[in-house]
């Protein structure tokens, strides 16, 4: 009984000890992860498994960065750059970024319509979306985004039953071990354009900005709550550490099962090529039978309300530190208007976006290898930041942050360029 009670009581302190880290790895399977990993599966079987744990350390290694210079500097990512850099440098961050969010938030709105019609077919896709917009901008406006995670996070836990989806049907483990450990790479722009994406969604420029001013926030927080000054401790920094680490981990579990479930069940039934979200749901058919609408369209809606604000808080972050306006969706709209105004902005942006005429499906991959496109770039300033003693101090980056760095940057780099090469030779 004693052990019972220490082990529940580590767990409650361990859970309620993550943070940011935990936030952004459940963001980061948002509608477009979804979609992409589907596609993935679908396409390529199980030929791309090999890059969940290839990205793991990678992706976990520059959250860290991002959340050390948070707590470093009590500074986001883009005042980080608009005190120590040149201007143009902050300009060049911010057009690399800036479409990207937009489509990402566009395509989720319109991935989330796309799968409440799936519950309610006589209202139409677009109507659903424009509900969702509204939903979203009122709860960001009305309450602190903390408590809206708290509840949303539990909607998103219904993409766990794809973790059980290869134990109730034919699964080849021998063929998932294989692919899972030796690295298979197409050189053609179908697989590599996939390619690209995973990555992209995996390892999202939005969360690097996201990671860091939620940082700060929390410093901000404790100081409110204590009255005085926070430093940054070194138990702060191995807590940041545990909390980035097991959010980057849950995050690439979800990938590594989607890819699985995709890749055995619609990729051994013919369907190669996901256009709807109907396709994405018959992936859960072997085990939901009819409950597989219910359960994906949760899945989808959960994760779409939890990732919108962190990609339109992401990029009014951005603008607000480049702009220097007051910030923080802790705060009221009168104490930062400028601050949600442009989060309505990204919003209205992203839901306009869906009256162009492309899928959700189609919107959802092309923003993934979008970020794929555009990583490289914001990752070479991380870099740079965090190896300059005169911002960092003592928390500059070691030699094993530098080689997860510097590996993450030639593997974007390479794949973007790869995919470039192929298509315009191809």
């Amino acid at each position: 009984m004693a052990r019972s009670a220490k082990n529940k009581s580590f767990a409650g302190k361990l859970l309620r000890s993550l943070g940011p880290g935990l936030i952004t790895g459940a963001s980061d399977d948002d509608p477009s992860g979804i979609a992409t990993y589907s596609q993935a599966g679908a396409e390529f079987g199980l030929s791309t498994l090999w890059t969940a744990w290839v990205t793991f350390p990678l992706m976990a290694a520059i959250q860290e960065m991002c959340a050390r210079i948070g707590l470093a500097t009590s500074m986001g990512l883009t005042r980080v750059l608009k005190q120590y850099y040149p201007r143009w440098v902050l300009y060049l961050m911010l057009l690399f970024s800036f479409p990207a969010i937009i489509m990402n938030i566009g395509a989720d709105i319109a991935g989330m319509g796309a799968v409440a019609n799936l519950l309610v077919p006589r209202v139409d896709a677009a109507f659903f979306s424009v509900c969702f917009t509204i939903l979203l901008l009122i709860f960001i406006v009305l309450f602190p985004y903390r408590k809206i995670a708290a509840v949303l996070k539990y909607l998103t836990m219904v993409l766990l039953v794809y973790l059980f989806v290869p134990f109730f049907i034919h699964t080849d483990w021998n063929a998932v071990l294989k692919h899972t450990l030796i690295p298979h790479i197409s050189f053609n722009k179908h697989y590599l354009a996939v390619l690209v994406g995973i990555l992209g969604t995996t390892i999202s420029p939005y969360l690097f900005f996201w990671q860091a001013s939620m940082e700060v926030e929390e410093i901000k927080e404790k100081q409110k709550k204590h009255a005085t000054i926070v430093v940054a401790s070194s138990r702060m920094y191995r807590a940041m550490e545990t909390d980035v680490n097991i959010g980057m981990f849950f995050s690439n579990l979800v990938m590594f099962f989607i890819i699985l479930t995709a890749g055995t069940v619609l990729a051994a039934n013919g369907i190669h090529k996901i256009d709807t979200v109907e396709q994405a749901a018959e992936a859960l058919k072997p085990l939901a039978g009819d409950l597989t609408y219910y359960l994906f369209a949760i899945g989808i809606m959960g994760t779409g309300l939890l990732a919108i604000p962190v990609l339109s808080g992401a990029l009014s972050y951005i603008f607000s530190e480049a702009l220097d306006l007051k910030m923080g969706l802790d705060k009221k709209f009168h104490e930062a208007k400028g601050f949600y105004i442009i989060i309505a902005i990204a919003l209205l942006a992203g839901l306009s976006l869906n009256y162009l005429g492309i899928s959700p499906i189609k919107a959802l991959f092309y923003s993934a290898v979008l970020y794929g496109l555009t990583a490289p770039v914001i990752i070479v300033m991380i870099l740079l930041i965090c190896n300059n003693k005169t911002i960092m101090h003592s928390r500059v980056n070691g030699a094993r942050a530098n080689i997860l760095g510097i590996a993450t940057l030639l593997l974007m780099t390479v794949a973007a360029v790869a995919l470039l090469y192929f298509m315009f030779t191809s």
